[in-house]
């Protein structure tokens, strides 16, 4: 999975609202799903360019940006379970809890800075909203557009958990939560949830994009 990609893909729509924005809120609550992937996406993307000096000057306003609005649209004890796969049956909602933030705060602390380096002026396109099986949530399918590159397919995949929130995103049909399920598969048989998240806040465990970025 490409890095760059990945990191664009997951920050835009999963930055969705900031607390203060109240109204913002609203409007997301009565919206699409992908109509809200893309509206977020576009204005994430104006914040990032209008503040682009400030965060390239200070990683750790870019990092308190990143997490304040991130834990408000991504599933992520959602995620981290279908990540777990088997390992999470019969895990604690504690340890869950401890996996999932130490799997998010990870990935953007590795390519948060990232979201800086993209050109060519990146928008976000709504193809589809398609409803998963079982009542499960959409599939929301995009192409991420830049200026003189070719269109990346990326798909978001939603449920409505108070509001629509993002658990898996796939770029070019590869799966986020597919991708680190396999990564975490041969340390989650030899540990406990608890030390693999210990591991990967500490930095001795990375996920692990690692094919070249674009």
């Amino acid at each position: 999975m490409k890095p760059l990609i990945l990191s664009l893909a997951l920050a835009l729509p999963l930055l969705a609202v900031a607390p203060a924005h109240v109204h913002a809120q609203q409007a997301a609550a009565a919206a699409t799903p992908g109509k809200q992937v893309v509206d977020n996406g576009t204005r994430i993307l104006g914040t990032l360019q209008a503040r682009r000096a400030e965060f390239q000057k200070s990683p750790a306003a870019l990092k308190t940006f990143i997490d304040g609005e991130l834990r408000n649209s991504f599933d992520r004890d959602y995620a981290a379970r279908l990540v777990l796969g088997a390992h999470g049956r019969g895990a604690s909602d504690a340890d869950v809890k401890l996996f999932a933030d130490a799997m998010t705060d990870n990935l953007m602390q590795r390519y948060g800075a990232a979201l800086l380096s993209f050109e060519g002026k990146p928008r976000i396109r709504l193809k589809s909203e398609t409803p998963l099986p079982g009542g499960r949530g959409v599939k929301v399918s995009t192409e991420l557009l830049r200026d003189g590159a070719n269109p990346v397919p990326v798909d978001y995949y939603v449920r409505d958990n108070g509001g629509w929130k993002i658990f898996d995103v796939a770029v070019e049909g590869v799966s986020y939560v597919q991708t680190f399920r396999g990564q975490f598969d041969a340390p989650l048989r030899q540990k406990p949830i608890a030390q693999v998240a210990a591991e990967l806040r500490s930095g001795a465990l990375q996920t692990a994009p690692t094919n070249g970025g674009r």
